[in-house]
């Protein structure tokens, strides 16, 4: 097993779990006798993904409707990865250890290779982590390894805390409803308990995906508290998640909206689903600055 990775810079610190998905276990503001955490904090390192602050979406985001979907004449066939949810969600990276090639004080770089099997591509992902004293940079990639296309898009999950007071600020234009197994029905104006603007995000009942992005969210937390403003110009899509229960939200920038891959090929793109041609690479960049309550 990998031992934990802390990076620190300045007040910031982060915990990487290279052996839990490749996921950050915390992303804390600390000024030497308080800690804040900007992404849900989690000290124990046997845990599973779902326990983390953050995973990697590699190499698609969110689900495929009943794990089937037609590419260049064929069908590909995944199993569940979430049980009882018959609909396989986030790739395969979440759900396998990945190996710490370089580390530095406050920088490191986590790699997976995925061996074709059920998804029939063999590819390589890559995250870079890098902190600095106003925020945390984090680079994900996918090479295709295999000597045909693969589809591919990438997202991040990061999860944060909440209550009463909490905002998620960002500017969204459209929604996709979801039925009861969280898959899409229909695309809407982004209005009533869909504007995300200067939103109070815990215990919203959201578990949707929103088109026409720009990019930028901001998260603010008490008066007095750090907020975080997420920037990531590369993804069209955000996936927010606040159930009823309260206590956390996720605010997920993807590249692809939920159940793209069940589209008809032609329509990908405009949903966020790229092909990658063999050697090819796809990017997704993400930015998690500081800023004034």
């Amino acid at each position: 097993m990998t031992d934990r990775v802390v990076l620190r810079a300045g007040q910031l610190e982060v915990h990487l779990l290279p052996q839990v998905g490749g996921s950050i276990a915390r992303f804390d503001f600390t000024d030497g006798t308080q800690r804040q955490p900007l992404m849900r904090g989690i000290d124990l390192d046997n845990v599973g993904p779902l326990d983390v602050g953050c995973f990697p979406l590699v190499p698609f985001a969110n689900r495929i409707r009943c794990g089937a979907f037609e590419f260049q004449g064929r069908t590909i066939r995944l199993a569940p990865n979430m049980l009882p949810d018959p609909s396989p969600l986030h790739g395969q990276g979440w759900l396998h250890p990945w190996q710490l090639t370089d580390r530095k004080s406050a920088s490191a770089e986590l790699r997976y290779v995925h061996a074709a099997d059920e998804w029939p591509w063999q590819y390589e992902a890559c995250q870079r982590f890098a902190l600095d004293d106003a925020g945390l940079s984090i680079v994900l990639e996918c090479l295709n390894l295999a000597d045909e296309p693969m589809p591919c898009a990438l997202g991040l999950h990061p999860y944060h805390d909440c209550d009463s007071v909490t905002v998620l600020d960002a500017n969204v234009a459209t929604v996709w409803t979801v039925d009861a197994a969280v898959l899409p029905l229909e695309q809407q104006p982004a209005t009533g308990r869909y504007d995300l603007r200067e939103r109070h995000i815990c215990g919203q009942a959201l578990d949707n995906g929103f088109g026409g992005w720009n990019g930028v969210a901001d998260i603010r937390w008490a008066k007095g508290s750090k907020g975080l403003r997420l920037s990531a110009a590369d993804a069209a899509f955000f996936q927010v998640y606040s159930p009823e229960s309260g206590g956390y939200f996720a605010a997920e920038p993807v590249q692809n909206a939920n159940a793209a891959l069940n589209a008809p090929e032609q329509e990908w793109a405009g949903l966020g689903i790229g092909v990658l041609d063999p050697g090819e690479t796809r990017r997704l960049t993400v930015r998690y600055d500081l800023i004034a309550d």
